[in-house]
């Protein structure tokens, strides 16, 4: 059964370009002259004083049930945008629909540094449900030059390295079973994110040198410590046409970049041996059983059960 086309993007300006307007504000100005950060609401839940701690861990790790293993996608803007535009998050969510919740904890700007500031924060030691699947991408901000001032993102290599040690040890011990997959930095297109930089910003010294090197030194570390790793400077440069095709402003992918993204990750899941085996196809369809509720035969005698249709998608995953 043929499934239908998604729709063209509409002719929007780049991303970089809006953020030009939406910076405009503030253009020029110190970092102390800025309006403090509004604290957001609390959106989680606080410990009842009238439950016991065994009935509050029991809430808190079945929110919604039944209870589904957990991968995270642990980043920066790579991460929190690849729900956007045909982005590799979403993909992955839709191939693990009804076998695992795909949970994103992605921040824009955000570099190595800052990720383990807060790390205990996003993966506390004493949560009741640990991740089965973690997926790490730093590395593209820290490897921005740096500014005159000292502020900017860039962290300096030995330190992106030992802060990329200090997050997986940490991933390490939230529980034996976890499996933790890092992505290195993608190549980039210089030209492109020249054209689409902000006005509202200092200039984004960016190379794809640089980020060879970071990639190179993130693969070096992830041998060294038995860590699953994908070479993305070197997976998007197998396409043809890579630094046109594969972005929308030089640095954050395209729908097409994303499904290189998508078909690495599957294929290191895929070959790895884990027991119990992640691989989508591998892994049991919430209520997937038989019913006979389910769509009508053509013989009018018994059902079919559409929890396996994957006809919908535009590519068939392996």
């Amino acid at each position: 059964m043929d499934s239908s086309r998604l729709p063209s993007a509409n002719s929007n300006p780049s991303p970089l370009s809006r953020l030009s307007v939406l910076c405009s504000t503030i253009s020029g100005r110190n970092v102390s002259d800025r309006a403090p950060t509004p604290r957001l609401p609390f959106l989680g839940f606080r410990r009842s004083p009238s439950s016991s701690s065994e009935e509050e861990e029991e809430r808190l790790g079945a929110m919604v049930g039944p209870g589904r293993p957990q991968f995270v996608l642990f980043g920066s803007s790579i991460v929190q945008y690849s729900f956007s535009n045909g982005g590799w998050g979403a993909t992955l969510a839709d191939l693990y629909s009804r076998k695992a919740d795909i949970l994103v904890r992605g921040y824009t700007g955000w570099n190595s540094r800052r990720a383990l500031q807060v790390i205990d924060k996003i993966f506390p030691k004493d949560a009741p449900v640990q991740p089965s699947l973690v997926i790490v991408y730093f590395g593209g901000n820290d490897s921005m030059g740096p500014h005159p001032s000292g502020l900017g993102p860039h962290v300096p290599l030995p330190e992106y390295v030992e802060n990329m040690r200090a997050i997986a040890n940490h991933l390490k011990s939230l529980s034996d079973n976890i499996r933790i997959i890092f992505l290195t930095c993608p190549p980039l297109n210089e030209e492109m994110l020249r054209k689409t930089s902000s006005a509202a910003l200092s200039e984004i010294v960016r190379t794809n040198e640089t980020c060879r090197r970071y990639s190179d030194a993130c693969i070096e570390l992830c041998k060294e410590m038995g860590i699953k790793v994908i070479d993305l400077w070197t997976a998007i440069q197998k396409r043809d046409n890579w630094d046109t095709a594969c972005f929308i402003d030089g640095i954050h992918f395209s729908s097409e970049g994303s499904e290189i993204v998508v078909g690495e990750i599957l294929k290191v899941i895929k070959e790895a041996e884990w027991e119990p085996s992640l691989y989508w196809k591998s892994m049991p369809t919430e209520f997937g059983e038989d019913s006979p509720y389910d769509l009508v035969a053509s013989d009018g005698k018994s059902t079919v059960n559409p929890s396996g249709w994957t006809y919908y998608r535009k590519i068939q995953w392996d």
